[in-house]
Order: structure tokens, then sequence, then C-alpha cells
């Protein structure tokens, strides 16, 4: 089961993505970011973190621990932003933390460039968001950082973020378990990812058992009430159900099809073009203050 702490000292909120998750200390001595019951993504989005992240660290994958984080609004109470004081007022109880990595750096494109990744570590991450359904890992949001960045130690990749994953759980009667999503955009495309060999290493791993298990670690009050299920067993077991299912149909869903990198730039290329073609002809001509050239040349740093 995981571990559960207490919040002890608010260090600070983390404005980079919507959810608006928190840093933490707690009474473990430990440093957590804090994603909280009452965001805008729901109670869901912690469900996908649990299953999703405990599923990686069970296939291999690095990911950091989770704890389930016993949180007082009242540490928090110097919070200048209203809104963010809400959101703690609405989240007091049990909300999900992940190992905080100090010093970690964001997997943007420009660090992907340079970062050493072996074809089938790239396959695995690949074939785990797949199988989970996660759409949001792509070239222009990662989820990924590289820890740690600083003494002898070499960086390695590490996994984060899957409240985006199990998208099947927002429509239980339509989903098909068989059903292919378009991964040509993933964030690791570009390495020739050797998810054949994925499928064959981690498939025979994820069986109803370890599902079982991962299922149970979800707290019951994130999935009460749940449209459609008596109870919160109910629920996990519409996870383990699908999710095996998805493993024993991966040779429908299984992604092959990445661009090269030309192909990238030539598709960044033209949704470039219709956008500013979209553009009012005032907005491509605005100047920019800085002496740099006009929007409508230069727009393209801010594409792709």
């Amino acid at each position: 089961m995981l571990r559960e702490v207490a919040a002890t000292r608010y260090v600070e909120p983390l404005h980079t993505g919507g959810s608006v998750p928190g840093v933490v200390e707690a009474d473990d001595l430990g440093t957590y970011v804090v994603k909280f019951t009452g965001s805008a993504q729901g109670r869901k989005a912690l469900v996908a973190e649990v299953i999703v992240g405990e599923l990686a660290r069970a296939l291999g994958l690095r990911f950091p621990e989770l704890v389930l984080v016993h949180f007082d609004p009242a540490i928090a109470a110097d919070e200048p932003h209203q809104e963010v004081r809400e959101l703690h007022t609405s989240s007091a109880g049990v909300n999900l933390g992940m190992d905080y990595l100090p010093g970690a750096k964001d997997f943007t494109p420009e660090v992907a460039r340079a970062f050493p990744l072996d074809p089938l570590e790239a396959g695995r991450i690949v074939w785990l968001d797949a199988l989970t359904v996660n759409v949001d890992r792509t070239v222009h949001s990662s989820n990924l950082v590289v820890w740690p960045t600083l003494g002898v130690a070499p960086p390695r990749l590490w996994l984060i973020d899957h409240g985006a994953a199990l998208v099947f759980h927002h429509r239980w009667d339509g989903s098909d378990p068989a059903k292919v999503y378009d991964f040509r955009h993933h964030a690791l495309g570009h390495y020739g990812p050797d998810v054949r060999a994925a499928d064959a290493e981690l498939a025979p791993k994820v069986t109803e058992e370890l599902l079982r298990e991962i299922a149970a670690e979800v707290p019951d009050d994130w999935l009460a009430d749940e449209p459609g299920f008596a109870t919160p067993d109910a629920v996990r077991e519409a996870y383990v159900t699908y999710l095996h299912a998805r493993v024993r149909a991966s040779r429908a869903w299984l992604p092959t099809d990445f661009p090269g990198a030309r192909e990238l730039a030539e598709e960044n290329a033209r949704r470039a073009a219709r956008t500013r073609q979209g553009r009012p002809d005032w907005l491509k001509r605005v100047p920019d203050l800085h002496g740099k050239p006009a929007a409508e040349q230069d727009w393209s740093v801010h594409l792709g």
C-alpha cells in the first residue's frame, strides 16, 4: 500500500501545470509535490496518477515514489493567492504526493536533441503510454524530466504526471480496449522506440493479479459515487478488466509509425503557416519592441 505522511510545511505552489500542485515537507522528512483533490482536473486525475505511476514502477520504469499526504490547509495560510488558498481549503484531508526530485530538468525538445536514450528504453515508455492511453506525453508537453543534474551520478530520464492517462474512465461504456490512438507525436518518437521488443518484455508482466494490487492502492473516497458502479471495489475491477483486455489486444494498438525529424519539421512548418494565415493582417505586422524581426517573420519560435 502507498505510505501515508502528514504535510508539516508548505513550501510553494507550482504554476507550471493547470492543477497548481504544491511542494510540501512532511513528517517523514521527505519533500513531495502534492496534487490536490480539489483541483480542476478532479479526482480521476489522481486515480490515473496512482494506477499508471505504480504500474510504471512495477515494470521497472523510473517514476518517483507516490505517497498519500494528509494536508491541513492551515499550514499554507500565508499563501498570497486567493485561488490557491481556495484550492487548499477544498482539498483538506488525503491528497497525492510524488517524491520531489531537486534540480530536475524538464525534457524539452532542446534537451532531447542531445540526450542519449536506448531505443528499447524509449520503447518501454511508449508502450506504457499506449497501454494506459496517456495522451499527454508529446513533443510539446513531454511530462518527462532528467535527473539528477548535479553530482557524479549520470542523468537519467524519469516519468512524471499521468493525470491525463486512462481516458477511457471518462466514458466507461464507449471505449474499446483495442482502440488505436495517435502516438506519432510522442516525445520519444525520434529515438526509434522498439515497441515490439517492449511488448514482448512487458505484456506478460501485466497480469490481473498485478493490476488488482495496483488498483487496491487507490483510496475508496477517490472512487466513490462513480456512475454505473455500486462500490469502489467495482470500479477497481473495471480498471483491471479494461487494462488486462488492452494488454491482450496489444497487437491491435501497438504504435510503430513514428515520423522522422524532417517530417516533424515539415509538419510544424505547415502548422505555423496555417496559424499565420488565420491571424488578422495587423497582427502579422506587429514589430518587436526589442528590435527583433516582425511577428510574421519570427512567429515560428512560439509554435511547435
